[in-house]
């Protein structure tokens, strides 16, 4: 479970960088690309914590991270219905958020 949470993480924070750097480049949102960056840095930071031997504190904030995307992305998913970037960001939130628990519970 832990290795898989790592990998997820991997991939949730490039494409969270990655759907920022869209944004601006798109709509030339700085906030888009500012948050993108961030939110996306901090879940590679938890995978490198967990990789390094701070379990706990990668996966809680990868759990943070997460869901603090999921309360963000999710209201604007159900109101706009559109896939990109709403509906992807709360799936990957979701997963994110999905994982980083069973991680926290099944790593004792």
């Amino acid at each position: 479970m832990l290795a898989l949470t790592i990998y997820y993480y991997f991939i949730f924070g490039g494409l969270t960088i990655l759907g920022g750097v869209m944004g601006f480049v798109k709509a030339q949102s700085k906030a888009s690309l500012i948050a993108g960056g961030v939110s996306g840095a901090l879940i590679l930071a938890a995978a490198w914590m967990v990789m390094s031997g701070r379990v706990q504190n990668g996966l809680i904030l990868g759990l943070v991270v997460s869901s603090l995307l999921e309360v963000r992305f999710f209201p604007a998913f159900v109101k706009t219905k559109k896939i990109m970037p709403a509906g992807m960001m709360t799936g990957l939130s979701m997963l994110g958020t999905v994982l980083s628990v069973l991680a926290l519970v099944f790593n004792r």
